[in-house]
């Protein structure tokens, strides 16, 4: 119980912030942004912010996926997570159940959204 209530009190606070790449997709060369190290606590109703990418070779997604070194077909549901919620990889391969738009689908965790490297052509 006391493990629980510790993780609770657990705050995110941004860790630095970058300066915007030109040839990134999400933000402007030269403007800043936030970076974070950790996530905000994971419950069964933790918000977060979808963006699509492609995880199929050649897809936007980049190179293939983290946990296993492999690209996904776009009709698989997968997904990556922001560093903390990623955990240095112990949520490899675990599903997640995501709400959104009064519609609910499960998707596997393949990769890290990493959170600590800001806006630039590699990590946007």
């Amino acid at each position: 119980m006391a493990a629980s209530v510790i993780a609770e009190a657990q705050v995110c606070r941004p860790s630095g912030k970058l300066r915007g790449t030109q040839g990134a997709d999400c933000c402007k060369s030269g403007e800043f942004y936030t970076t974070y190290k950790c996530s905000p606590p994971v419950t069964e109703c933790t918000k977060a912010t979808l963006t699509i990418n492609s995880f199929q070779k050649g897809g936007d997604g980049g190179a293939s996926s983290e946990c296993d070194n492999q690209y996904h077909s776009d009709d698989v549901p997968v997904v990556a997570l922001s560093t903390g919620w990623y955990n240095n990889g112990k949520r490899c391969d675990k599903e997640i159940t995501i709400h959104g738009n009064g519609r609910t689908v499960k998707a596997k965790v393949v990769d890290e959204c990493d959170s600590t490297m800001g806006c630039d052509k590699d990590h946007d």
